[in-house]
Parts: C-alpha cells; sequence; structure tokens
C-alpha cells in the first residue's frame, strides 16, 4: 500500500508540473495563425462542497482570500494529519498575514466523513481551518478540477474495513480562486511559512 501511495503523490506532483508546462506552448491551427495560450495553470476552479452544519460552501466563499487546499480523509493514518500539522505551523509563523490565507480539508472518502465529522476534525489543527466534504459526486468532482487522483482500497484483513490513496499536494489559490504554485508533500513548516509570505500579498 505504501507503494502505490507513494505513487499516487508523485502522479499528482507530475500532474501540477505539466499542468504549469503547459502554459508555456503556443498551439498552431489551421491557417498558421499561432494562438498563445490564457497563461492560467489548469488547476482549481469552481466548488460546490458542504461545510460544518450542513451549509452549503463555495469556492466563492472565499473570493478575497487565499486558500491553501489540501485533499485527504480524517482516517488517513500519517500523511494528512502530517501536512495539516505543516500547515498549522507555517501560518503561526506568518504573524498578521495568515488572516489572508484560508486552510481548507476536502475529504475524498465521503462515506465517513460527514460534514460532522470534518468540522471536528480540523479544529485540531486550529480555529480558522474549513473541512469540507459533500456527495461523492461533489467530491469527484472538486478532485478533478485540483486534478486529485485517489482510489478506495478495501482491506483484506478487515471485511468492510478500507483505506483511500490519494494524490497529497498542497495548492495555493490566490484571492480570485486561481491557481498560484503547489507544495509538494514533505515540505516543512519553515519552507511553507517562507514561501507564503514570498507569495502573500
Amino acid at each position: 500500500m505504501r507503494t502505490r501511495l507513494v505513487a499516487y503523490i508523485i502522479a499528482g506532483f507530475l500532474i501540477g508540473v505539466l499542468a504549469g508546462v503547459a502554459i508555456l506552448f503556443v498551439t498552431t491551427p489551421p491557417g498558421n495563425q499561432p494562438v498563445e495560450t490564457s497563461g492560467a495553470a489548469l488547476v482549481g476552479g469552481p466548488f460546490t462542497l458542504t461545510g460544518s452544519g450542513g451549509k452549503t460552501v463555495t469556492d466563492r466563499d472565499f473570493s478575497g482570500r487565499y486558500m491553501l487546499v489540501l485533499f485527504g480523509f480524517t482516517h488517513c493514518p500519517d500523511i494528512c494529519p502530517a501536512e495539516l500539522q505543516v500547515i498549522a505551523q507555517a501560518l503561526d509563523k506568518l504573524s498578521d498575514k495568515a488572516r489572508k490565507v484560508v486552510p481548507i480539508f476536502i475529504t475524498v472518502d465521503p462515506e465517513r466523513d460527514t460534514p460532522l465529522v470534518m468540522a471536528d476534525y480540523v479544529k485540531s489543527f486550529g480555529p480558522n481551518f474549513v473541512g469540507l466534504s459533500g456527495t461523492p459526486d461533489e467530491i469527484a468532482a472538486a478532485a478533478k478540477a485540483y486534478r486529485v487522483a485517489y482510489t478506495k482500497i478495501e482491506s483484506k484483513d478487515s471485511p468492510g474495513d478500507y483505506t483511500v490513496d490519494h494524490s497529497a499536494l498542497v495548492y495555493l489559490m490566490g484571492p480570485d480562486g486561481k491557481y498560484v504554485t503547489h507544495l509538494s508533500y514533505g515540505t516543512s513548516p519553515d519552507e511553507l511559512a517562507e514561501k507564503l509570505d514570498k507569495l502573500v500579498q
């Protein structure tokens, strides 16, 4: 399972890199008229999910603020809590700029991670953390927009139990909702804080 998880992390990273590289290419349609791409990486986009108290939450609710977006699940034994802790520590180091950043944790396991479960879970990392769930289709749509891969893996030893393999990138989205950059699993709190300090205006 560890090998498969590493593969998902690498795949997610490569997808992010390719999305960034893709904006550099120029296409030439019939008539030999070169047309440049829009310059925007194809990561992120509108989403409609469910937050604390069953409230509908969309990307527009965070307009004007930066979003640090991580996909995962509350039963994740190591990567998800470790990444959320890194985000919490980095935001502590940012001081006043931290108020401009909303850390958002979106589940890839809506079967177990109800809005209430998500809300309770993210409280452990800080009062400003937002936990979002939704229907399987809503989660799939949000994950597709962020180029996040995830797969449910049934347990061979415990019938009915399962885990979820998923990519583990943290996405920084701008106040306009557009992709700014992503950070790979293993980024330290100091590194994340330094990068946010440079990018958050």
